[in-house]
């Protein structure tokens, strides 16, 4: 090569190296990096952006929800009563010296049994009082502890023995209802339970419906008997004293013990009236009804 063309040659090496033309630079650390093609400003110089964010962020998961908070509840009126926060309870009244049982709904609280003691002490509701209910149980009579199943209370020991004892039987039976009670010790004596007052009960107890509620066909009958052959009868009576359904079931246990029983009846009504839900035996020397309980009801229309 001539001294000229080796000249050339350093020039046009020298041109090439001192221009940004030609493919990206490659070395030990890969490609340089591109420019962004949303801008030419580079990075580290440009301003935050107050734009709102696109539709592509916006479609993303919230890397951080945790940070988001809480919406307020919805302040929508509380439901009907007996739809929550209230309690049903069973309370024995009593009825020509026996017990009977009914029931009552009442707000929720943590002092169950000082709660049924008091309903016990009101006293029946205006359609268990027409049908022959009342209470012993005066006010003030309070549970004073619950120990190992039993909870310690004094009664009144005033009027008659009968009368006493049917009074210590409503409380004993009222109170043996929650889980907390097996027994009652009633001011210093030795605890009872409910078979000791069994004795007290009428050869039919009708739980449900109690005196007062309103019906609707089909109705469940249930309680507990001991009665002859085991077999328990029902009728259901409006409110002109006609028959509109019947029906029978058997209890659990047949004569000489006491048993569940279970009975569906339905009826035909036109309209809303008072009615008479009867369980009863069927005799067994004339077929008659016997040891019949009545439980005065509301009657709704069935079809």
């Amino acid at each position: 090569m001539s001294r000229r063309n080796g000249m050339i040659a350093s020039v046009l090496v020298a041109g090439l190296l001192m221009s940004g033309c030609g493919t990206p630079r490659s070395g030990a650390l890969g490609p340089a990096p591109a420019a962004a093609p949303s801008s030419t400003t580079p990075p580290s110089t440009t301003p935050p952006s107050t734009a709102p964010p696109s539709a592509a962020a916006t479609d993303r998961p919230d890397p951080t929800p945790s940070v988001t908070p809480p919406r307020s509840p919805p302040t929508t009126p509380p439901g009907p009563a007996g739809t929550r926060d209230t309690v049903t309870i069973e309370l024995w009244l009593v009825r020509a010296g026996q017990l009977v049982p009914t029931r009552r709904a009442r707000p929720a609280t943590l002092s169950t049994s000082r709660l049924a003691l008091t309903e016990l002490a009101a006293g029946p509701t205006p359609a268990e009082a027409a049908a022959g209910l009342t209470t012993l149980v005066p006010a003030g009579i309070e549970v004073t502890r619950i120990t190992d199943g039993t909870a310690t209370l004094r009664v009144p020991s005033v009027g008659d023995p009968a009368e006493r004892r049917l009074r210590e039987a409503q409380v004993v039976w009222t109170l043996t209802q929650f889980p907390t009670v097996r027994q009652v010790s009633l001011g210093g004596a030795g605890p009872v339970g409910r078979p000791d007052y069994a004795d007290l009960l009428p050869p039919i107890v009708v739980t449900s419906p109690t005196a007062g509620e309103r019906v609707a066909a089909p109705l469940v009958v249930t309680g507990t008997a001991t009665v002859f052959e085991a077999t328990v009868s029902v009728r259901v009576l409006d409110a002109a004293g006609r028959e509109v359904a019947t029906g029978f079931g058997t209890a659990s246990c047949g004569s000489g013990c006491r048993g569940g029983y279970r009975v569906v009846v339905g009826w035909r009504a036109a309209r809303e009236q008072q009615g008479t839900v009867e369980v009863y035996e069927v005799s067994a020397l004339d077929g008659s009804r016997i040891n019949t309980m009545a439980v005065p009801v509301i009657l709704a229309p069935g079809a």
